[in-house]
């Protein structure tokens, strides 16, 4: 470290935001300050700028996560609700494609399912928080869209099922089968299974529970009680080559689902799986009772991806908090309350002085900055309010009108090519991804030796 940026972080951690966890206040106007530092990141406010976007190195599924953080946002701490309104829905209609699927031709050359899933997350939020709809197209139907297109994406060719981790045969990671998207599509599926009590909903989370646990994405080592949910494998080999990294985004996408089938169907079993993935959580992703990212952030290798990882983890352990009432107070109070003070007195940085930090174990700004910094920090300072408010469904209050067949487009199939993309393109996106997917990987034999 420089000698003079002693004398600025210390002035920055005199600073820190203070945050009382118990004032609805005080968490909204904390937000209030960590969404601003995440506007300074937001293209669709700037000249030339494209709406629903964010600056580079931030991709399109990193839009999708910090909307669905807006959405609590604007519906709790009602911000100028007619400007702040005006600007989330344009974002998140104007990525919703030609065809209103979450495809939009903008992505074609990166789009992969677990991207437009985060997506579906969003709209989710946003149908269960009474957002305004749009006047023909409501949240619930985009929703909707996104779990038919996954539904004919299902593929029994290779692993015995499952979603591929990219949609296009171009883009490299195609024949990689992975937790994340089947575990968004899990979730979307347990969701709208409680919004709206259509068996299919429930069968097809099942469907994909069951589709985890056969191919060995998720196992209980008896010896340890260590609940694992590994990050996928290579269809190549039939899904038998595991990549055994562990991710904060997909233990809470698995948490959120099966909370939200538990809070619909009554079933024990989904409230003892909930346990076991809140067991494994404590476990794995704390360093002092405070959240991290484990599995790269102690050695400070965490990508741009993985440094968004906390806020779909903390997002759904306040949602898990609010549908089941008996693990309210250990979630809130034992596994939440800790952090959430400790990321808003990162969150002192910048020439903003609202830049939040990745460590919060730190006392004050670490020096560390970006979109997925401030992204975790809202997330997880939001659950203090989000725990006590239980989303809503079709028969508590909830207004947004379900499309069921929503999506199911003649020309939606797997392995099927819906954008009029040129073979130019094919090859500058095999290019690209080969590049993201050779980094990832190397990335994650690093940390293995």
């Amino acid at each position: 470290m420089k000698w003079w940026l002693f004398p600025f972080l210390l002035f920055l951690a005199v600073w820190a935001m203070e945050l009382d966890p118990d004032s609805f206040d005080s968490v909204c106007e904390v937000a209030q300050n960590v969404v601003q530092g995440q506007i300074n990141y937001y293209e669709g406010l700037s000249y030339g700028g494209t709406v629903g976007e964010f600056v580079a190195p931030y991709y399109w599924w990193h839009a999708g996560e910090v909307f669905g953080g807006w959405v609590d946002y604007w519906h709790f701490c009602k911000p100028d609700n007619e400007t702040f309104e005006k600007i989330l829905s344009d974002a998140m209609l104007h990525q919703a494609g030609s065809k209103w699927d979450y495809m939009p031709s903008n992505q074609s050359m990166t789009e992969g399912n677990d991207d437009q899933g985060i997506w579906g997350l969003a709209l989710l939020q946003a149908a269960e928080r009474n957002f305004t709809d749009h006047e023909d197209h409501s949240w619930l139907s985009l929703a909707q869209s996104i779990y038919n297109q996954m539904v004919s994406r299902w593929d029994d060719s290779t692993c015995n099922g499952g979603l591929r981790w990219q949609i296009f045969t171009w883009n490299s990671g195609y024949n990689y089968k992975n937790s994340i998207s089947n575990g968004c599509f899990f979730h979307i599926a347990a969701r709208l299974y409680r919004y709206t009590d259509d068996e299919r909903y429930l069968e097809q989370a099942e469907k994909i529970w069951d589709w985890m646990w056969g191919v060995g994405f998720m196992k209980y080592k008896q010896e340890s009680g260590d609940f694992i949910i590994y990050d996928g494998a290579d269809d190549q080999t039939n899904c038998t080559d595991l990549t055994v990294h562990r991710w904060s985004y997909i233990y809470g996408v698995f948490l959120g689902g099966c909370a939200y089938l538990y809070n619909s169907t009554g079933d024990d079993v989904w409230k003892e799986r909930v346990d076991e993935i809140l067991v494994a959580t404590e476990d794995y992703f704390y360093n002092n009772s405070i959240l991290t990212e484990k599995t790269c952030a102690p050695w400070g290798m965490c990508n741009t991806d993985q440094r968004f990882f906390l806020a779909l983890l903390t997002r759904n352990m306040g949602l898990t908090a609010t549908l089941i009432p008996s693990m309210h107070d250990h979630i809130r109070d034992d596994m939440l309350k800790k952090s959430a003070v400790a990321a808003a007195q990162s969150c002192s940085g910048g020439s903003d002085g609202v830049t939040c930090g990745q460590n919060w174990n730190y006392n004050g700004w670490d020096g560390k900055y970006g979109l997925g910094e401030q992204t975790n920090a809202l997330e997880t300072i939001l659950t203090m309010i989000t725990t006590e408010h239980v989303p809503y469904t079709a028969d508590t209050g909830g207004l947004s009108k379900s499309v069921p067949d929503a999506g199911n487009h003649s020309t939606t199939s797997v392995n099927n090519n819906v954008f009029d993309v040129e073979t130019k393109d094919r090859a500058g996106a095999a290019v690209l991804t080969a590049v993201v997917l050779g980094l990832t990987l190397s990335g994650g034999v690093w940390m293995l030796f």
